[in-house]
């Protein structure tokens, strides 16, 4: 259903183009406010000029300032001052037209759209007939699609819509921490079941919950071009995981995944099974984010079972979870065997000294491939830092180390203050940096961490360069 009401019309991707488009344009905008709700940033389409048409294009005769008022006034709507005086500017060309209405605009006095400020104004574009021919309409109403949606983000980046030759040129829709829920995320799914452009989607922040994972899980066992998707803070629940990572394992297109932050109610961490079935079957993965799931040692066996048998992993975000020393045990195992696993991030876990020291041994390990590794706040002492810097000594691949937030006394003060001075651990490479005081060696906060986002729409192959 792609409207609200009860007695709205089905559109299904086989029937879709087949209505009659006149009729599917008198009530597709509504149906879209209607489901997807507040929007803070509207865009009409910009409708393409028939060059073989004689007469031109059928440009609207009516001020669509005046249009916006007339609708105000039948619905008893307020009139909104913002809208009023950018439809007073808007310039109809032989091309079409384009209204941008941007929720964060810099003007002080930009009074930001309702519900009502979004039902005048859809009315109001409905009445600006610009469009001819039945093909003209068809690509008109799919640009609508894109475009409302892509800017319902407070945010407007030029770059998410570009016109280009083919149908959609739509690459990058970034539409992270807006009010996005279920019926939304459903609306996307469905324009993305046959988009062939769209590399990059971007919804961190919107509450989808269950709903929108298992329309995105049903999107992804048929698209073939997303290479990145960002699902972190959409309060999933374990279905909700569990369906995308069922996906995921025959998705061989996604290079880069954020699942942080779902809400998993039980301890079981059922999740983990499905997601280490998931690294085992696939292999085109190479960015994974599970930061904040409450994964303890349990789901740490399980994800390094299924990532023994996955050959494509580079970069693996466990950050703010509850692994202890027990599963950093299982990931020093997997470091020893796995010849693509770069980057491995446990901040904020508590793998004190002896985890440490598991991870060191997995480090120093002749043939391990590991060159960024984050231990922040993870309780270690002093026994555990000079171990992780015996390994970082030792191995012909790490090259990253940070440590910050651990129990830095004077002996892993002045080792690493040593192996920064000669440039085994160069200072953009770490996020502490070594100060001297009343003859003693101290370590300080250096603002540097982990580079998130190594792969998605623009980044083909990992970085090589020595000096990342």
């Amino acid at each position: 259903m792609i409207g609200a009401s009860k007695n709205a019309p089905s559109y299904d991707n086989n029937h879709l183009l087949s209505l009659n488009l006149n009729v599917f344009y008198k009530t597709f905008l509504y149906d879209l406010y209607c489901l997807v709700g507040p929007l803070q940033d509207v865009i009409s389409t910009c409708c393409h000029r028939n060059s073989n048409s004689t007469t031109g294009p059928r440009m609207a005769a009516v001020n669509m300032s005046a249009c916006y008022s007339a609708v105000c006034a039948d619905h008893e709507i307020e009139i909104n001052p913002h809208v009023k005086e950018v439809l007073e500017k808007t310039t109809l060309t032989g091309t079409g037209v384009t209204i941008k209405l941007p929720g964060n605009s810099r003007r002080g006095n930009a009074q930001r759209l309702d519900d009502d400020d979004v039902l005048a104004l859809s009315k109001c574009l409905r009445n600006n007939k610009s469009v001819t021919g039945e093909q003209e309409m068809e690509d008109a109403l799919h640009q609508i699609l894109l475009l409302v949606i892509s800017h319902m983000t407070d945010i407007v980046d030029p770059s998410v819509v570009t016109e280009q030759d083919d149908s959609s040129s739509l690459r990058s829709l970034d539409l992270m921490f807006n009010d996005i829920r279920g019926a939304g995320a459903e609306v996307l799914a469905r324009s993305l079941q046959c988009n062939s452009t769209l590399l990059s989607l971007r919804l961190s922040g919107n509450k989808i919950e269950r709903r929108g994972a298992a329309h995105l899980a049903s999107v992804l066992q048929v698209n073939s071009t997303l290479r990145e998707l960002e699902l972190a803070d959409c309060d999933l629940d374990t279905q909700g995981v569990m369906a995308l990572a069922v996906a995921l394992g025959s998705n061989e297109t996604l290079l880069s995944v954020d699942l942080s932050r779902p809400l998993l109610p039980s301890l079981q961490e059922e999740w983990a099974v499905h997601a280490s079935e998931m690294l085992a079957a696939n292999g085109g993965l190479l960015e994974l984010h599970l930061g904040k799931m409450g994964m303890g040692d349990a789901g740490m066996e399980r994800l390094s079972a299924g990532l023994r048998l996955n050959g494509s992993l580079r970069y693996l975000d466990l950050r703010c979870n509850r692994v202890t020393r027990d599963g950093v045990r299982h990931l020093s195992e997997l470091l020893k065997q796995s010849r693509t696993l770069q980057v491995v991030d446990l901040s904020s876990n508590r793998i004190e000294d002896e985890g440490a020291a598991y991870l060191s041994e997995g480090v120093a390990w002749p043939g391990c491939v590991l060159r960024e590794l984050s231990v922040r706040s993870n309780h270690v002492g002093t026994e555990g830092l000079l171990s992780l810097a015996q390994a970082l000594m030792a191995s012909t691949a790490l090259s990253h180390l940070y440590i910050w937030g651990n129990r830095l006394e004077e002996p892993v003060c002045q080792v690493f203050g040593e192996m920064i001075a000669s440039g085994r651990l160069p200072p953009s490479r770490t996020d502490v940096s070594a100060y001297e005081a009343d003859g003693r060696t101290f370590l300080a906060e250096a603002f540097r961490g982990l580079r998130r986002r190594r792969f998605g729409a623009d980044v083909d192959t990992f970085p090589c360069d020595a000096s990342m």
